[in-house]
């Protein structure tokens, strides 16, 4: 089907075709969310995040059941192994699937107390896993098992696999969610999706500066989103931001200029760059799955 393209800024045009279709690939689901590409057997996984499973699509297969029940699994990525890392709000956890088939939970607690529930993450080029910890797992009932919230507030992580060590590295914000890097790692944007369930809160994009490759430093308000929050985030190798909103994916220069949007026909949560030449942007949004080609290509795993 045709989707309108909207263009704000003519740098749009260098990047959506203005012919460009969004496809529906896959409806049905509770809550589409958390996509992430494999390029082993051109597939896409994603989690219905209220409906309790992780699903998977292929043009081949059309879409299975990849898990049932995956403990709320939302956020998904995968890491330099080619293993995929997920965000369980229900575990309350970072988890990854091994090789085998089995999942190992990496990390539930920072300092002795339990995680929120971890809802996105990013594994970096040091193989370290960046992920928010917004408390929807618990707050709302249909995202998670409830409980009660241990940690003194939703932070971004920074977490080693290899050593274990794990430590907050963005503490300034109300409810984090997505989350990505520039293409060289020398900036972090994270989503905040406080306006979700708290009237009056921030739906912005905030970016830090990088240090050393492990400190997030000297936060700034880059966007602020509307219509909707922010939620899920990508980047493109230019270095183009790519989010979900209420109405639309929005894509902003590095500058922080709205070129524009694709307008998608229900609410956009999470999005990844696939396809054989990380082309095709696949958007998790409503029940379904969607898939729109650009000529720009995306620069995560």
């Amino acid at each position: 089907m045709a989707e309108a393209i909207e263009i704000y800024d003519d740098r749009l045009r260098a990047i959506v075709p203005t012919d460009a279709l969004l496809q529906k690939l896959a409806n049905g689901a509770v809550h589409s969310e958390g996509p992430v590409y494999f390029h082993e057997d051109d597939s896409i996984v994603w989690s219905d995040a209220h409906g309790n499973c992780l699903l998977r699509w292929s043009a081949t297969d059309n879409v299975t059941v990849l898990r049932d029940t995956s403990d709320y699994q939302s956020g998904n990525y995968r890491d330099l192994e080619g293993r995929l890392v997920s965000c369980s709000s229900g575990l309350r956890a970072i988890v990854r699937r091994e090789h085998n088939g089995e999942w190992k939970v990496l990390v539930d607690r920072y300092q002795g107390k339990r995680l929120n529930s971890p809802n996105d993450l990013v594994v970096k080029s040091d193989r370290t896993i960046w992920f928010t910890d917004p408390p929807y797992g618990i707050t709302e009932p249909n995202q998670g098992y409830g409980g009660e919230q241990e940690q003194p507030g939703s932070y971004v992580y920074r977490f080693d696999p290899a050593t274990g060590e794990i430590y907050p590295v963005v503490i300034d914000m109300v409810r984090p969610n997505g989350l990505a890097f520039s293409p060289d790692e020398s900036l972090l944007y994270v989503s905040d999706t406080a306006a979700f369930n708290i009237p009056g809160g921030p739906h912005h994009i905030r970016v830090y500066e990088v240090v050393d490759g492990q400190w997030a430093k000297n936060g700034r308000v880059f966007a602020v989103i509307e219509p909707g929050q922010p939620d899920g985030l990508r980047v493109d190798k230019h270095g183009n931001i790519f989010t979900t909103s209420g109405d639309s994916v929005q894509v902003y220069a590095p500058d922080g200029t709205r070129l524009g949007k694709i307008l998608v026909p229900e609410v956009g949560a999470n999005l990844t760059f696939g396809g054989k030449k990380r082309d095709s942007l696949f958007i998790t949004a409503g029940k379904s799955l969607y898939v729109i080609n650009l000529n720009t290509r995306g620069v995560q795993l």
